[in-house]
């Protein structure tokens, strides 16, 4: 069953996410998952969006999407992701 990773980010250090944003694309492509949506303002049609970016990405199940959050290769680059912005990411189980 395949699950989703939503990720509210608010960026502080435009310089040092850049850093993350810049190699992202190869370590992710090398795990069974999609880029759905990156959103830097995202239409609000109810409620207020405070956030400065937010991403969606799809994984064939929940395996594949704890092994690439896990990976060494991941977690080298996330540190800059963790310096630039404060997050809040959410797995969620997609529907049979």
């Amino acid at each position: 069953m395949p699950v989703y990773i939503v990720v509210e980010l608010t960026i502080h250090d435009r310089r040092e996410y850049e850093r993350y944003a810049a190699a992202f694309p190869e370590v992710f492509r090398r795990h069974p998952g999609e880029v759905l949506a990156v959103e830097e303002r995202p239409e609000v049609l109810e409620g207020e969006w405070r956030h400065t970016r937010t991403v969606l990405l799809r994984f064939p199940d929940r395996a594949a999407a704890e092994r690439w959050y896990r990976s060494a290769e991941y977690r080298a680059i996330a540190r800059h992701r963790w310096n630039g912005a404060t997050a809040n990411v959410a797995l969620l189980r997609g529907l049979p």
